[in-house]
């Protein structure tokens, strides 16, 4: 394990004193380092703060197996869909001035969603259109109930047309070309029907723009990154930072075929709220203990109590088709909240957990979550794209709740 030069970004204390077994503790190091030495895990930074306290920050592996290097515990990661709730935290702080209400059509801020279609399948495989009868609102776009499903998450015709993911529409489209794309595709689904995963927090971030006229870069380092201290986070690694970037496998250890990792350290063609973001575990740790906290860090309040006991509600009611929210293994128990998954009771999930848990993760590899009961933020930082970053958020999960008294 290795130190960093910046401060801790937390007051520490034992593990021991906050909460933890120390014996126990040593099973979480015990079983990382086993997946780093069974070559299914490069390297990763583990962050864990109980009661506002600092119980563990430490590297695991390298940093860049290949090179040898070894992992740093200020190591800068890719965090893809971590970059969600930073996203959202943002929106959340134009709520709170009134410039961005959560009811509102979404075309108030981007026109190119003025008139939107619902697709349906024919009997021979084809798509019809139908006007959407419901618009879509700010609230859909943070909740994943937007219709704007990612081109990924299914075979279907109308998957085949939509855009991949986050990254590669950043990485090839300008924000304007993303929006006239999308706006003249139709939705997957009615505004409000059923919850998919998808270009919501893209869209909410390109609102956010014309709302504020910054770049969502530079609103999140006005709001969000500047007064929490998160010297490491934004949309691109600095090329005086470029050592500290984690390398992921050349492989992927289940199938042992090529995985393309998205290099941070050149800049999207725009800051997609929804999957370019970086970090590192200190830093995310630090926006964590935020939320957990109510909304303030420091003597710094970022967002009201209330506004972040609304986010991390569950905003999926009865009326929602939620089933593809169940497939999802570490969510399967879970709502979802504005940029959070959200636990709804402490059984009935895959994992361990309490009510009113919140989490999210990156197809990167990175997770985080929130345990208000137990005053617990936990945040790991990897880069493992392929399937096993599943099984890691599990795993997780276990080994941490496991070590508490």
């Amino acid at each position: 394990m290795t130190t960093s030069l910046l401060p801790e970004p937390l007051p520490s204390a034992t593990p021991a004193s906050l909460g933890f077994r120390p014996e126990r503790v040593e099973r979480i190091r015990s079983a990382l380092r086993a997946e780093i030495d069974a070559g299914k895990l490069p390297g990763a930074v583990l962050a864990i703060a109980r009661h506002g306290k600092l119980a563990l920050l430490e590297a695991y592996g390298h940093l860049d197996r290949e090179a040898g290097a070894p992992m740093r515990t200020d190591a800068i990661f890719s965090i893809a869909s971590m970059t969600k709730p930073l996203a959202g935290v943002a929106a959340l702080s134009l709520y709170e001035e009134g410039r961005l209400l959560l009811n509102e059509p979404v075309a108030k801020y981007l026109p190119q969603f003025e008139r939107m279609a619902v697709a349906t399948a024919r009997a021979d495989g084809t798509l019809q259109s139908s006007p959407a009868q419901r618009t879509m609102t700010v609230r859909d776009l943070m909740r994943h109930t937007a219709g704007l499903t990612y081109g990924n998450r299914g075979s279907t015709a109308l998957h085949q047309r939509y855009p991949s993911s986050s990254d590669e529409v950043a990485a090839r489209m300008t924000g304007a070309e993303f929006l006239q794309r999308l706006g003249e595709l139709p939705l997957h689904y009615e505004p409000g029907s059923a919850w998919d995963y998808g270009f919501g927090f893209d869209v909410l971030g390109l609102a956010l723009e014309a709302v504020s006229g910054q770049s969502l870069g530079s609103l999140l380092r006005s709001r969000v990154f500047g007064p929490l201290a998160m010297v490491d986070s934004g949309f691109v690694v600095p090329p005086a930072d470029v050592h500290r970037f984690a390398r992921g496998l050349p492989c992927d250890p289940l199938t042992g075929k090529p995985q393309r990792m998205r290099d941070s350290t050149r800049a999207h063609k725009f800051d997609c709220g929804g999957g370019c973001g970086v970090s590192t575990a200190g830093d995310y740790l630090r926006f964590a203990q935020m939320l957990l906290n109510g909304g303030s860090l420091d003597g710094t309040r970022i967002l009201g109590r209330k506004t972040v006991e609304y986010m991390t509600s569950d905003h999926i009611g009865p009326q929602i088709d939620a089933s593809r929210l169940r497939a999802w293994p570490n969510i399967d128990g879970y709502g979802f909240g504005l940029g959070v998954a959200v636990r709804r009771q402490a059984g009935g999930g895959g994992m361990a957990s309490s009510q009113g848990e919140y989490h999210w993760a990156g197809s990167t590899g990175p997770y985080f979550w929130v345990d208000p009961k137990e005053a617990l933020a936990v945040v790991f930082m990897a880069h493992a794209p392929g399937a096993l970053r599943f099984y890691y958020r599990q795993l997780l999960h276990a080994l941490v709740l496991q070590a508490l008294e």
